[in-house]
């Protein structure tokens, strides 16, 4: 019954708020379902999402009690949803130890809140199988923060650690050493690294990797490093390490990019060339004791020479330093341009079995006189061919007077068949030789003697060891001295 005592309009308005609560409750009503229409969407979604990924999911209670977990949870351990679910994680842990150990895990996650991240554990399957699986955990709370349990994710890495330990089988018994590198820190070594480092594989493991490395060759231990991370062939390379005992050795390393326990890492395969070092230190001394006596002995005869012929007192040596920067100017080898400023020092050594008076003849020699100078090239080269040397002396000294279109003597050799230093040789031989006195002419002067290269360029003399001698006179201000 409406009150009497109120007034129609009064009712009108009443029956009309009554009308817009009404409305406001089905609305709030609508609301609440479209919420729980969007949170079961939510949830269906979220359960979807958990059993389309390969790995397994599990959640559990504080007593380790299954509470949830996806299909892929299912497989990997080999039973149904129902099985799990409400079962404890100790019934699958492969023994007593590791369940302890898992539970120990568990135990520390709760007091601390920090995450567990990769541990490994074994457990055995329905059919009785043992397996590995790598676990990595997080607390779970209620809406009130309060801790009630704990969430994982499970990987099966069974297979993984069967070709992890077969690798390692392998390596342990590699005669070289072999390292795995992580985040720039040891995590496996062979014991052929103990063996040559001097370091237990416990004072090794854990350890920045460059810790052991000679401080001078860090920069180019992290520049191959920076290669090999942008795809780069790195080719072996040789660098020093310090020992426990703080000597100095050398290892012929090689590295390659791997994945480790599902991580990118770095294999590294090393060889001790500590000795082979030594041994090359040893030669080199002694090849540079050879060269340095050998040198002297060059030098005697270059004065054995110049004592018979004064008139062509430094043409030897004058022709050497020119030969040297020829050869350096067509880009030789160093060990090439070292053989051809010796041989350039001792190339008219045969003269010592010329008569004196025909090499200080002041007027022009006759035609059997410059026939026993011509001689001077073959008797060089009997003098020299059995002499130990790095270089072919004898034969530079024998074909320096050959010419490229087989004009030349003793033995009328052409083009391909000189060799490329006595070609050079060749060349800074008539320049020397036309810039330079004689007892029986002035000097031409060195703008002849270029003209005569520059004219004969590939006729008489090689094509490119004229131009770089032309280059050095013209561009880069060479001088003969003494001419």
């Amino acid at each position: 019954m409406h009150d009497p005592s109120k007034t129609n309009q009064e009712l009108i308005e009443e029956n009309a708020l009554l009308k817009q609560r009404i409305k406001e409750l089905e609305l709030s009503e609508l609301a609440l379902k479209r919420a729980e229409e969007e949170l079961r969407q939510s949830e269906e979604r979220y359960r979807t999402i958990l059993d389309e990924i390969e790995d397994g999911y599990q959640e559990v209670d504080l007593e380790g009690n299954f509470t949830f977990h996806n299909e892929s949870f299912c497989k990997i351990f080999g039973y149904s949803k129902n099985e799990l679910l409400g079962s404890n994680f100790r019934r699958y842990a492969a023994d007593e130890d590791i369940a302890d150990k898992v539970y120990r895990a568990y135990h520390q996650m709760y007091k601390t809140g920090t995450p567990l991240k990769r541990f490994e554990w074994d457990i055995v399957t329905k059919d009785g199988v043992r397996r590995s699986i790598e676990f990595s955990a997080s607390l779970l709370r209620d809406e009130g923060g309060h801790r009630r349990g704990f969430r994982g994710i499970v990987r099966d890495i069974t297979d993984r650690k069967l070709v992890e330990d077969q690798y390692r089988m392998m390596a342990n018994s590699a005669q070289t050493g072999v390292y795995i590198v992580q985040d720039g820190r040891l995590c496996f070594v062979n014991p052929h690294i103990l063996n040559y480092s001097g370091y237990s594989k416990e004072e090794l493991i854990g350890e920045r990797v460059l810790h052991f490395v000679h401080p001078e060759d860090w920069d180019m231990i992290r520049e191959k490093a920076r290669k090999m991370l942008t795809g780069e062939l790195i080719t072996p390379y040789e660098y020093r390490m310090v020992d426990k005992s703080n000597q100095i050795k050398w290892l012929m390393e090689t590295v390659t990019p791997i994945s480790y326990k599902g991580r990118s890492a770095v294999l590294g395969n090393t060889m001790d060339t500590t000795d082979r070092k030594q041994a090359e230190k040893k030669l080199q001394d002694a090849l540079y004791s050879l060269r340095k006596a050998f040198g002297a002995t060059v030098q005697v005869m270059v004065s054995a020479v110049e004592i018979r012929d004064p008139y062509t007192a430094g043409h030897q040596t004058r022709s050497a330093d020119l030969a040297r920067a020829i050869a350096t100017e067509m880009g030789l080898s160093q060990e090439r341009i070292d053989g051809i400023r010796m041989a350039g020092n001792i190339h008219d050594i045969g003269k010592l079995s010329v008569p004196a008076e025909i090499l200080s003849k002041p007027i022009k020699l006759t035609e059997l006189e410059f026939s026993l100078i011509k001689e001077h090239a073959n008797k060089g080269f009997e003098m020299l061919k059995d002499v130990e040397s790095p270089w072919p002396l004898a034969e530079i000294v024998y074909q320096h007077h050959e010419r490229m279109d087989g004009s030349g003597y003793p033995r009328n050799l052409k083009g391909g068949d000189i060799l490329m230093e006595a070609r050079i040789l060749a060349v800074a031989d008539v320049v020397e030789s036309m810039a330079s006195h004689r007892p029986y002419r002035p000097s031409l002067g060195l703008n002849a003697a270029l003209a005569e290269i520059e004219n004969n360029r590939g006729t008489l003399y090689d094509a490119d060891a004229v131009n770089c001698c032309l280059k050095l006179f013209r561009e880069k201000g060479f001088q003969l001295d003494g001419t």
